[in-house]
């Protein structure tokens, strides 16, 4: 299986190698459907590692991500999440990368690939080993081992031939893309011998023209060798007139008799001039024809050089519109992004489209507060600079937590505070990943704080509460702008939190109900809540292991 999975991703390879980014952007405009973009996005992002330009590379993997969400396919998400823990490794950012190879664990265990779990694992210890967490890459490895030792041989068989079937449709796809690209190789090559076939009848028309005006040239030199004979016969004819002239000024007694003889001699004379003239006139005409024909001639040369000048100028206005179009569409969806970092997607295309959004009424939403204990004393013992330094890196690690999750939303921050919320949407959706969110940020906490305290620095603990509920959400202002969610279900969150303790993730009773089968819990009893009186009260220990079949 392990060789099936590196042929696939071979050949993923060599395919991506005979691809520029470039081609690969074109591909994208003109990609259809959403499982062509998706594709295109992964080799993107393949590519921009390559390059190591590893900010684009996520990006491009986000939003492939995003598709495969969408499209609910477990086995791509699984091939993302390994693509951007990859990145995130090699930029040395391991905790992220972590936190992907656990995504890809879960969407591969969930699609049935026992190669991409296998794989995802041995990544997972690997990035542990890279930080010296030598006993949390035991943990991964056992954990690895008694799932996998729980898989039966029948399951795998069938594993295997599902993985087979997948191999040969993907061989299928990766045919077709080849027909493809040697469709659009043929009819590139059938427009260069278009154009090649244009350009040697361009050169035929020209050796023609130029073999016409050498006809035309040796003509005249015959017509001029001809007019010269006939000038010379008629020189000929003028010196025998002469001669007869004086004859016959010699022999006045024989003009009479030779009168006849004379007037023939006059009459041949007249039409030997005659010829002459008829001779000329048939030069000058062909000369005149010459001119025409040089003059034709050098009008289509400029014709042509005009032709070919305007194609070169249409080419590079069209270069440039695209290479203008390429900055606008980059900063078109850098504008997006950036809006999206601020609302989530339905508000803020509501706004592109009205100019305003409109508030909304969720009925099952779970909000989650956290706060930094003794903030106000760890802030005095540090330097502001560094107080922010460290409050920036926390909050960072909390907005990447969060989305690795498509159904959380952060809302604001309140100078230490950090609130976020899940199912501000239309459909139900069930608070498991709001929860995992909160358990794995109490986990960075706490290696953030076993750094800090081998460094000898002091570091922030937080508690963290949870509540499930009805509340109104909406933008309020027209400068700076804010999306915010308001209701009697954010008041009891903030009490969850304020009644948590460090370390813990403290839930109500409405949020346990929806989460006790998939989450351990601990009961606290009724606690006082302010304004609020006696309130239930679950501390959420772990996650239940899924119970192999």
């Amino acid at each position: 299986m392990r060789f099936i999975f590196t042929s696939i991703f071979l050949l993923l390879a060599l395919h991506l190698s005979a691809q520029s980014i470039v081609q690969l952007e074109g591909q994208l405009k003109e990609a259809e459907t959403p499982k062509e973009k998706m594709g295109l996005y992964i080799k993107l992002g393949e590519a921009y590692k390559g390059k190591r330009q590893y900010k684009d590379a996520l990006s491009h993997a986000q939003k492939a991500s995003q598709i495969a969400s969408n499209l609910n396919d477990k086995g791509m998400l699984a091939q993302i999440a390994m693509l951007k823990g990859e990145i995130n490794q090699i930029d040395r950012s391991y905790y992220k990368a972590d936190a992907e190879f656990k995504n890809a664990f879960a969407y591969a265990r969930q699609a049935g690939d026992m190669g991409l779990m296998a794989e995802s694992t041995q990544k997972r210890a690997e990035v542990a080993n890279r930080e010296k967490k030598y006993r949390k890459a035991s943990q991964i490895y056992e954990e690895a081992f008694e799932f996998f030792s729980d898989r039966s041989i029948s399951k795998l068989s069938t594993d295997y031939d599902v993985l087979k079937e997948q191999l040969a449709r993907d061989q299928r796809n990766l045919e077709k893309e080849k027909s493809a690209l040697q469709r659009e190789i043929q009819n590139l090559e059938k427009d260069r011998n278009r154009i090649l076939g244009e350009k040697q009848d361009l050169e035929r028309n020209q050796v023609q023209l130029v073999q016409k005006n050498q006809r035309a040239t040796q003509q005249l030199s015959q017509q001029s060798e001809e007019l010269a004979n006939i000038e010379e016969e008629k020189n000929k004819a003028l010196q025998q007139a002469q001669e007869v002239s004086e004859a016959l000024e010699e022999k006045s007694s024989e003009l009479k008799e030779m009168t006849k003889q004379q007037l023939e001699q006059q009459v041949l004379l007249q039409q030997a001039t005659m010829d002459a003239q008829s001779a000329q006139m048939e030069v000058e005409r062909n000369r005149n024809l010459s001119r025409m024909a040089i003059i034709i001639a050098g009008a289509l040369i400029i014709l042509a050089l005009l032709i070919y000048g305007r194609y070169r100028s249409s080419r590079k206005a069209k270069k440039t519109l695209e290479e203008k179009n390429k900055v606008i569409e980059y900063e078109r969806e850098r504008s997006e992004e950036l809006l999206l970092n601020i609302l989530p997607a339905p508000i803020a295309a509501e706004l592109k489209e009205y100019g305003k959004a409109s508030a909304k009424q969720y009925k099952e939403v779970t909000v989650l507060f956290s706060d930094f204990k003794n903030f106000t004393k760890v802030a005095e013992s540090l330097k502001p600079e560094e107080l922010v330094k460290e409050l920036d890196k926390c909050f960072k690690a909390f907005d990447f937590i969060i989305s690795q999750y498509t159904d959380v939303e952060k809302i604001k921050t309140i100078g230490d505070a950090y609130m976020c919320a899940s199912g501000l949407t239309d459909r139900r959706i069930l608070p498991n990943n709001i929860v995992r969110a909160a358990l794995e940020m109490q986990e960075f906490l706490e290696e953030y704080k076993q750094e800090r305290i081998r460094v000898g620095k002091p570091y922030f603990e937080a508690r963290i509460g949870l509540h499930t509920g009805p509340v109104v959400a909406g933008v309020v202002g027209v400068n700076k702008f804010a999306y915010d969610i308001w209701g009697d279900t954010v008041n009891i969150a903030a009490r969850m939190e304020a009644n948590s303790l460090e370390g813990h993730v403290n839930i109500s009773e409405d949020t346990y109900k929806q989460v006790k089968y998939k989450f351990e819990c601990e009961y606290r009893g009724k606690v006082q809540a302010k304004n609020k009186g006696a309130v239930d009260m679950y501390f959420v220990k772990q996650e239940r292991k899924a119970i192999a079949v």
